[in-house]
């Protein structure tokens, strides 16, 4: 009989939350450009979880002016994605909100994500 190795996964915590439409635009564009191999390969399985998929995007009806992003507000009330962020990545988006707030550059649109990810860590 062959022996069989298991591979065991290490265990990582899970936040697994629901995330609007603007909370999904305003992370994407939060989360660091750089990093070292692992943040970058973390980063990129975060954006790919935020993304939009062609049925969400139609129901959205995204609309680009310029700088702006405009979209279909009603037709996004209902649209939570819930999304799951290991802990490694939960630090990194934490990290950026408080680096954000240290710098007194938060938004109102920043509010509700700093609320999940940094009010809700230290509590």
């Amino acid at each position: 009989m062959e022996d069989q190795q298991q591979t065991v996964q290490p265990e990582t915590t899970q936040l697994g939350t629901e995330l609007t439409v603007l909370e999904r635009l305003v992370l994407l564009n939060i989360l660091p450009k750089e990093g070292d191999f692992t943040t970058i390969k973390l980063m990129r399985k975060l954006r790919e979880s935020l993304s939009f998929d062609e049925e969400e995007l139609k129901k959205i009806e995204f609309v680009q002016e310029g700088e702006q992003t405009r979209w279909n507000e009603e037709a996004s009330k209902s649209m939570l994605k819930p999304i799951q962020i290991g802990e490694k990545m939960t630090d990194i988006v934490h990290d950026a909100l408080k680096k954000l707030n240290d710098e007194k550059k938060l938004t109102n649109e920043h509010l509700t994500l700093y609320e999940k990810f940094v009010v809700n860590k230290e509590d």
